[in-house]
């Protein structure tokens, strides 16, 4: 069974009781909007949307709901961002930081618009809210006030779960300052029931400075905020959440959803829900931050990929395993490779979970009678985008045999848009080709064993020329197996990418001769042959 489908029908074995009542079953991802947010937070979204489509389609009614977290502070600067301009800012809820450009009310507002562009162009349609509208309309206040009367079993929580000490008096409450507008440079203690005593230490952190502020403070209404432990547990009852899952370092004994969940318990007195752990999508295999830079951003990747191809990367490792996603390596040729595989599988009438990740790989899946029995693969699409000289839809045409279907055009149509951006803005050199014009200088490294192979080589083609790219394959690979050829075929095939192509490796020969003018390769050939 498909990890989305299973984990639904644990979903609902779970809450039964709240499926027969006719309550939706509430779903909820957040991110904290720092900066750029890296296409690694696109996994979160994927796999509680996945859960929430997998339950829909079992029938259980649910709503996933998406925060956009603007009240936490910046607590650094992103390096792409003038450090200069945005240094004062530090300590500040990001949603009262100015914007990098005017396109955006706010600094987190300005991200976020960005990642939610990548969301809706992975088909994922969540209810999207900001995190200070919590806030800011009260619909916190009763979790605050809940907190500041239980903040002495909060410290005991934090000493016994994670073994992190809060001093006598401390209150688990972030007030914003009323003069500096800071929030981590503010120290609260006190609470009388109604207030707290507020202080604006100078150099509680090391990275901004407070002002000094002293006095009381009604913490409610958007004037603090939860410590995001205590936060996160908040939420959870404030949006009467019953389904959230987090990265798996979230979920270690003693981590941060261990935490959550006894706050949850023993404060708040709501159920933790449902918990879904699940591993990182990697970039170059380390686990990306939006506040360091690290990682492609999501909407960059999201303009690189059809919407298919991109849910398919976010959701074929099941949710225990990691996955590389590297732009500038073999990433996107492979994931259409596993894409073409797929739809032929889906094609066959076969019912498995290839299938069913086919299926979910599309916002509105295809009919089997819809799926194309011929796609070309992209690493031959990203190649003949490369060769003005040959026209795509003919090369492909002569490739399949028979005439394309308008279902076929658009798709090779649609790759070829993709690949060209892959490789204007990340292919790796590998798939980088230039047809070279005159016998490159490369080819005055080939041995005599190369040069008498491609001998041979011209002697065939003048003899009988194959026209299709699987006749000129069997022709090549049957010439390094004659007796007098002294040349493994790995050799042999260096040999022609070096002398049309002043590379070592290169697309299927076969295919690539063919696919060029006869006059040209032949004459390349008694270039090398004299």
């Amino acid at each position: 069974m498909f990890w989305a489908d299973r984990i639904a029908q644990e979903i609902q074995n779970r809450y039964s009781g709240d499926i027969k009542a006719g309550r939706p079953l509430i779903i909820r991802d957040e991110k904290t909007v720092s900066g750029r947010v890296h296409v690694g937070s696109m996994r979160g979204v994927a796999i509680h949307g996945a859960i929430s489509e997998a339950l829909k389609e079992q029938g259980a009614v649910n709503s996933f709901l998406y925060e956009f977290n603007d009240f936490d502070p910046m607590d650094d600067v992103p390096e792409y961002l003038p450090r200069e301009v945005y240094e004062p800012y530090l300590g500040r809820p990001l949603r009262n930081i100015p914007p990098p450009e005017a396109s955006a009310k706010n600094y987190a507002e300005y991200f976020a618009n960005d990642f939610h562009a990548a969301i809706k162009h992975a088909g994922f349609d969540p209810k999207t809210y900001w995190g200070s509208e919590l806030y800011l309309s009260g619909k916190m206040d009763g979790v605050i006030k809940e907190a500041l009367e239980h903040a002495h079993i909060i410290r005991q929580i934090y000493k016994a779960v994670s073994g992190s000490v809060r001093e006598e008096g401390w209150l688990p409450i972030n007030v914003i300052c009323p003069t500096c507008g800071k929030v981590t440079t503010t120290q609260a203690t006190d609470f009388d029931g109604k207030s707290v005593k507020v202080h604006c230490v100078v150099n509680k952190v090391a990275y901004t400075k407070g002002c000094g502020y002293e006095g009381r403070i009604e913490p409610y209404g958007g004037t603090a905020k939860l410590p995001w432990k205590v936060e996160w547990a908040a939420k959870w009852k404030v949006n009467k959440v019953l389904v959230e899952g987090a990265g798996k370092d979230h979920s270690t004994r003693g981590g941060a959803r261990d935490v959550a969940n006894h706050i949850s318990r023993e404060v708040f007195h709501y159920e933790p829900p449902f918990d879904i752990p699940y591993e990182f999508l990697l970039v170059g295999g380390a686990k990306m931050s939006s506040s360091k830079g690290r990682g492609s951003g999501a909407s960059e990747i999201a303009e690189l990929l059809p919407t298919k191809v991109f849910r398919l990367a976010l959701l074929h490792k099941d949710i225990n395993q990691q996955f590389n996603f590297d732009p500038y390596g073999d990433t996107i040729p492979t994931l259409y490779d596993l894409y073409d595989k797929l739809a032929a599988n889906f094609k066959s009438g076969v019912e498995d979970d290839y299938a069913r990740l086919f299926t979910l790989a599309h916002v509105q899946p295809p009919a089997r009678e819809e799926t194309s029995d011929f796609l070309m693969r992209f690493s031959q699409v990203a190649f003949l985008v490369q060769m003005p000289h040959l026209i795509l839809l003919k090369e492909a045409q002569a490739l399949k045999g028979t005439p394309l279907t308008e279902i076929e055009k658009k798709e090779i149509e649609e790759r070829a848009r993709y690949a060209r951006k892959w490789l204007d803005q990340y292919a790796p050199e590998k798939f980088i080709f230039k047809l070279q014009e005159s016998l490159p200088n490369g080819s005055r490294e080939l041995t005599k064993e190369q040069k008498e192979a491609l001998r041979v080589l011209l002697k065939d083609l003048e003899i009988e020329y194959p026209e299709k790219g699987e006749l000129m394959h069997t022709l090549l690979r049957a010439i390094p197996e004659r007796p007098a050829i002294k040349l493994s075929p790995r050799d042999f095939f260096t040999a022609i990418y070096i002398i049309f192509l002043d590379k070592d490796s290169g697309p299927q020969a076969g295919w690539f001769l063919a696919a060029l003018p006869k006059d040209f390769v032949l004459k390349r050939l008694r270039e090398v042959a004299a």
